[in-house]
C-alpha cells in the first residue's frame, strides 16, 4: 500500500512534508519508493537523494492511465514503502473541468488514501470547513487523514484540533512554523539537489521532523508497500508523537469510512510494444538484437531533466546510455552513435558551457557528421546559436540551428498534443504525442519547416508550431515521455545503429 501526499494547493508544503518522511523512514533503514504525480523533475531529484531510489514520474496525460498503474506495480513491490507526492491542489490538473491529470485522478488510479496538507497560516476555525470541503467535494477520492502545517502555538493548536475534531479526521502530523527547513529556488522552481552545499543538514532537520512530528503508528500501515500480512513494525519507538486529541476523538474506522486498502493483482510489467508504429528504419537487429547502442547522454548542472523510465526504455531497448558533462568534459564519449540532451538549467551556466568551445564543436562535428540526436529544452538552447541569459549578456553555443535562445519573465507551461508535420528522427508525418513545456525563454527565430504543430489539453487553445529537424538532429522545446510509447526510443535507437553501420562503411 502507499499513500498520496497531497495539497489543499500549491505551496503548502507538499515537498517539505514528502521529504521529511521519506528522510525519516531512510533514516530507519527502511527501503523507500517515491512517485511524484505530473510532469516534474526537480522534486524526484529530491527524492532520489533521499532514498537512493530513482523517484518514478506518475502521469496519465503524458503517458496513460494504465501506464501509472504498471508504473507504480512494479517498482513499488520491491519496496517496504511507497509514497506518491502530488502536483498542485489536490483536484487541480489539466482541466478545469476534470481531475485529468490531477493527484486525485492518479489517487483513484491505484485506490490510494490521501492525506492532505492544511496551511493552518491565518486560520482556526475555518480550517475544518476547508477539510470537510476536500473530504466531501468528490466520494471516489479517501482522505484518510490531514497534516497540519504552519501552526503557530500551543492555543493556535488547541483550535486547529477542536475544529476539526466534529469531523472525526485523523491528524496525522504537525508541524510548527519554522524557517530552516526552507529549500531556496529560483525561476524554475526549486534549486536542484546537486546544486545545494548544504543539503544534508536541511535533511538532518526533515528527519528529525519526521521522526517525531508524524503519528507514526497510523501512517506506517498505510505506507506498506508490500500486500499480505500484517502490518509492518513501526521502526519509530512509541511516544515519539503527541497527538493534539484525545486518543478517541481523532480515531477514525478504516472499514466503516470505507477508506480502501486495496492490494493491486501484481502484474508483469507490459510496457507499450503492441501499439508500436511501422517505421521505415526497421530492418535487421529492430528490437535489441544486435550489440548495444551507445549513446551519449549530456547530465549535470545544466543538464539534468530526464524522467528515469525514458532512460530505463532506452536501456531495455537495447541503448548502452553513457553520461557526460557538456560543463566539463572536452570530447564526447568515445564510440558513441547516438546523442541525447534533457531540459535543465544552461541559461544558469551559460557562461561555463560558452568557455568548453572544444565540447561544443565536438557536438556540432558529431550532428554535421549525421550523428542522431534527440534534445528536448534545455538541449534545444544548446543547440542553437547563442543563449542570451537574464542579465542580457550572450554567449555562444553549438550553432547547429540558426535562432537565439533568449530569457525573459514569462513562463511557458502546459500540457501540448504534438502533431508531426513530417517524418522525424522519432515519428512518421501525421503521429501525435503528447508533452509538456516548461521554459521562460524565447527563440528569436523559428524554423522554416517547424517539426509539429501545438495543440492544448483543452481543444480550442492552439499554439505556434515549433521544433527543429536539421542534419540527423531533433530538437524542440517540449518534453515527452516515452512511456505509452515505445515506438518513439525504439526508433532513435533505430536510427543510431544504421548510424553506426553507415559510419562503420
Amino acid at each position: 500500500m502507499s499513500i498520496a501526499i497531497a495539497g489543499e494547493r500549491s505551496g503548502v508544503g507538499k515537498t517539505t512534508v514528502t521529504l521529511a518522511l521519506l528522510a525519516a523512514l531512510k533514516r530507519r533503514q527502511q527501503t523507500v519508493q517515491s512517485f511524484k504525480v505530473g510532469p516534474d523533475y526537480i522534486d524526484p531529484m529530491f527524492h532520489a537523494y533521499v532514498t537512493g531510489r530513482a523517484c518514478r514520474n506518475l502521469d496519465p496525460i503524458l503517458t496513460s492511465p494504465a501506464y501509472v498503474q504498471q508504473c507504480f506495480d512494479r517498482h513499488s513491490q520491491t519496496a517496504d514503502c511507497a509514497l506518491v507526492e502530488g502536483v498542485m491542489g489536490l483536484f487541480d490538473g489539466a482541466s478545469g473541468t476534470t481531475d485529468a491529470g490531477s493527484t486525485a485522478q492518479v489517487a483513484k488510479l491505484l485506490d490510494l488514501p490521501v492525506v492532505l496538507i492544511l496551511n493552518c497560516s491565518s486560520t482556526s476555525r475555518s480550517i475544518a470547513a476547508i477539510a470537510h470541503g476536500y473530504r466531501t467535494f468528490d466520494p471516489q477520492v479517501q482522505v484518510a487523514g490531514v497534516i497540519l502545517n504552519q501552526v503557530g502555538s500551543d492555543r493556535h493548536l488547541e483550535l486547529l484540533t477542536a475544529a476539526l475534531s466534529q469531523l472525526r479526521l485523523p491528524i496525522l502530523g504537525v508541524l510548527r512554523r519554522r524557517d530552516d527547513l526552507k529549500i531556496p529556488d529560483r525561476h524554475l522552481g526549486l534549486i536542484p539537489a546537486g546544486e545545494l552545499t548544504d543539503l544534508n543538514a536541511t535533511l538532518d532537520r526533515l528527519a528529525h521532523v519526521g521522526e517525531t512530528c508524524f503519528d507514526w503508528e497510523r501512517l506506517l500501515p498505510l505506507l506498506a508497500a508490500k500486500s499480505g500480512g500484517n502490518p509492518p513494525k513501526s521502526p519509530f519507538p512509541r511516544g515519539t508523537f503527541k497527538a493534539p486529541l484525545e486518543r478517541g476523538l481523532g480515531d477514525l474506522d478504516l472499514e466503516a469510512k470505507s477508506i480502501r486498502l486495496v492490494q493491486y493483482p501484481r502484474q508483469p510489467y507490459q510496457g507499450a510494444a503492441s501499439t508500436l508504429t511501422p517505421s521505415p528504419f526497421q530492418g535487421e537487429g529492430w528490437g535489441g538484437v544486435n550489440p548495444k547502442i551507445r549513446i551519449a547522454v549530456a547530465k549535470d548542472a545544466a543538464f539534468n531533466f530526464y524522467y528515469a523510465d525514458n532512460l530505463d526504455i532506452l536501456a531495455d531497448l537495447g541503448a548502452e546510455l553513457v553520461e557526460w558533462s557538456p560543463l566539463s568534459e572536452p570530447q564526447l564519449p568515445p564510440d558513441v552513435q547516438g546523442l541525447y540532451f534533457g531540459g535543465g538549467f544552461p541559461e544558469v551556466f551559460a557562461e561555463t558551457l560558452a568557455a568548453n568551445q572544444p565540447a561544443r564543436a565536438a557536438v556540432k562535428a558529431a550532428i554535421i557528421a549525421g550523428m542522431p540526436t534527440y534534445a528536448e529544452c534545455g538541449g534545444l538552447m544548446y543547440l542553437c546559436d547563442r543563449i542570451v541569459d537574464f542579465n542580457d549578456r550572450s554567449h555562444p553555443m553549438v550553432g547547429i540551428f540558426p535562432t537565439a535562445a533568449v530569457m525573459g519573465k514569462k513562463l511557458t507551461l502546459g500540457y501540448r498534443q504534438l502533431t508531426f508535420s513530417q517524418d522525424s528522427l522519432i515519428a512518421n508525418l501525421g503521429d501525435r504525442v503528447w508533452g509538456h513545456e516548461f521554459h521562460r525563454s524565447t527563440l528569436t527565430d523559428l524554423p522554416a519547416s517547424p517539426l509539429y504543430n501545438l495543440q492544448g489539453y483543452e481543444s480550442n487553445s492552439v499554439f505556434a508550431p515549433e521544433g527543429w529537424q536539421k542534419y540527423n538532429a531533433q530538437a524542440a522545446y517540449t518534453h515527452l515521455h516515452f512511456g505509452a510509447r515505445l515506438d518513439l526510443p525504439a526508433r532513435f535507437i533505430e536510427c543510431c545503429r544504421r548510424f553506426r553501420a553507415v559510419f562503420a562503411s
